[in-house]
Formats: structure tokens, C-alpha cells, sequence
């Protein structure tokens, strides 16, 4: 078990050194920092004198090596649309990403881990033929026209929810928290909505899928006969075995619901890391771009490692592999 994880963390540090090289040559290939940061007006002298303090006139594995440097002492830069530290930005507007994450992804593996269950066992039943019916929307439907969707229902029409922006916020430390007020969960829940109905259509479908198979194996049959409650059958035995594939899926869909959160937030103007990447995208903002490709290649690493953790939980034989 500890020669997979060692295993695994290597892997992943590899996977971040690949992934800060392309940051770096994206950082320091694409645009020329020296005009963003002194303007167009600048002498030859004072770009100059600019390129030798960013260390940009050394060798190019002396600049990637002194990148990574500074990135791993939590320097990634000066923002050249907006003067101000990378990190500052990114930390100011991570809360409001993660927390669209984090409300989606309960919403998904919840919701998704319930309803196949449900549809798996209750499978000739109207109500989960509906399901499978509605899901075939989210699965066929692109994120940002359900968010459209939403947005002239629950907003234009109805008037009940707020069509853009993040609202009540409720200061927890250095923290800007929207889950503490009704105005906050009331600007969350259509992006919420939105960024998850994929994901659980998703997840769904691969919890019923598998949850069936289950269901068919001899020890299954062998269980009934011998007299178990139904209700051990399907969360001890059943629902156990079919998470050991969900969990992986699950861990990739978690990651990409704050990868590819870009479109929600643009749609709904939710004021997380991915509107600032787009904006960032439109003003060549480099060094904010390179940066953004660090925080997902982490945020990956870090959820395939929880995924990792997790399989020794569910499935005990790889505790002593």
C-alpha cells in the first residue's frame, strides 16, 4: 500500500513539473512582458534593465528552474492588465469558485448516487423511467443553454432568483462566504444547478449501470436465499461494489466541475477564478493564464490522490497489495 502511494505521489509530481514547463513557456513565450508591464512608451534601456531583473536574458532552463522557484514560494507573477500579484487575485477569487464546486459536486455524487441506486432497483417503475427520461436532457444539452434556460425561467419570468453575481456575503476570517445568508444560497443555486445537472445525469447513470450488474452476481442471488434483508443486500453488499469504478469517474467529473466551471460563471457572472481566466484570456494576461494551468493541474493531482485514499476504504484487498 505505501509503495502504490509513493508510486502515485511521484507520478503526480511529474504531472506538475510537465504542467508548470507549459505554464512557463506560456509565461514567458506568448507576448512581451516588458511592454505590458513599463507600456509602449518605454526606452530600450528601461525594458532592458526590466528583462534582467524578471531573470528573462539567462538560459531558458535557468528561467524555468528560477519559475519554478518562485512558484513553489508562492510567487506567480504581477498581473499585466491589472498591476497587481497573481496570487492576490486568484485568492480573492478562488472562495466564490470553490464554493460553486463544492455545492455542484454534493448536488451531483448525491443526488447522482441516490437516483441510480433508486432507478437500478425501482427500474420498471414510472417514476424512474421518468428520471432516465429527464436525464437524457442533461446529458444532451449544453451547460450554458440550461443556464440560459434557468436564467429566463427563474429570473425573467418568475422573478425569484438573481440572474447574475454573487450576493450576501458573510466575511468568515479572510473568507467571503455566500452559504451563511438566504441572499447568497439564492445567487448559488441556479450556477449550482447548472454547473451539477451534468455531472449527475453523469454519475447516475454510471451508479445504475454498474448497481444492475451487481445485482445479477451469484453472491447477490446466494444472499437472498439465505434469508438477508433486502436493505443489507443493496448498501452492504451491492452499493459497495459499485462504487469501486464510480469513485474514479466521480474523482475526474469533482476536478473538471472547477476546470470547465468557466462557462457557468461567464453565464451567470459568478466572480470566481473562471471569469477571471476568461477576462484574462481576452487581455492576453499571461501570467494569470499560466497560473490558472497550475491551480488545475493541482487541483487534480490532489483529488486523484483522495481517490486513491478512497479505494483502500471501499476495497480492502489493496490494503495488502
Amino acid at each position: 500500500m505505501a509503495e502504490h502511494l509513493l508510486r502515485r505521489l511521484g507520478q503526480s509530481v511529474l504531472m506538475l513539473l510537465a504542467v508548470s514547463f507549459i505554464a512557463f513557456a506560456v509565461f514567458r513565450h506568448i507576448g512581451d512582458p516588458t511592454i505590458s508591464l513599463l507600456g509602449e512608451d518605454a526606452t530600450v534601456e528601461e525594458r532592458q534593465a526590466l528583462t534582467a531583473e524578471l531573470g528573462f536574458d539567462g538560459p531558458v532552463y535557468r528561467q524555468y528552474l528560477a519559475y519554478v522557484g518562485r512558484a513553489l514560494q508562492g510567487d506567480l507573477g504581477v498581473s499585466y492588465r491589472l498591476k497587481r500579484p497573481v496570487v492576490e487575485l486568484i485568492a480573492e477569487r478562488l472562495p466564490a469558485t470553490l464554493e460553486l464546486a463544492l455545492v455542484a459536486s454534493l448536488f451531483a455524487v448525491g443526488g447522482g448516487v441516490v437516483l441510480g441506486v433508486y432507478t437500478a432497483v425501482r427500474r420498471e417503475g414510472w417514476f424512474s423511467k421518468a428520471i432516465m427520461t429527464v436525464s437524457l436532457v442533461g446529458v444532451s444539452l449544453p451547460t450554458f443553454l440550461i443556464g440560459i434556460g434557468l436564467i429566463y425561467l427563474f429570473a425573467v419570468e418568475l422573478r425569484w432568483l438573481p440572474s447574475f453575481g454573487r450576493g450576501g456575503l458573510t466575511p468568515v476570517g479572510d473568507w467571503q462566504t455566500g452559504l451563511l445568508s438566504a441572499a447568497g444560497w439564492a445567487s448559488l443555486v441556479m450556477p449550482a444547478f447548472t454547473l451539477g445537472f451534468y455531472k449527475l445525469t453523469l454519475i447516475m447513470r454510471l451508479v445504475r449501470a454498474e448497481m444492475l450488474e451487481v445485482l445479477r452476481a451469484d453472491y447477490i442471488r446466494f444472499g437472498r436465499a439465505r434469508g438477508l434483508r433486502e436493505r443489507d443486500l443493496l448498501f452492504g453488499h451491492a452499493l459497495r461494489n459499485t462504487l469501486i469504478p464510480v469513485i474514479t469517474i466521480t474523482g475526474l467529473q469533482i476536478g473538471s466541475l472547477v476546470a470547465f466551471a468557466i462557462v457557468t460563471e461567464t453565464v451567470f457572472q459568478w466572480p470566481g477564478v473562471g471569469l477571471l481566466f476568461i477576462s484574462s484570456i481576452q487581455g492576453v494576461d499571461v501570467p494569470v493564464v499560466a497560473a490558472y494551468l497550475l491551480l488545475i493541474a493541482l487541483l487534480y493531482v490532489v483529488i486523484n490522490l483522495v481517490v486513491d485514499l478512497l479505494y483502500l476504504l471501499v476495497d480492502p484487498r489493496l490494503r495488502n497489495s
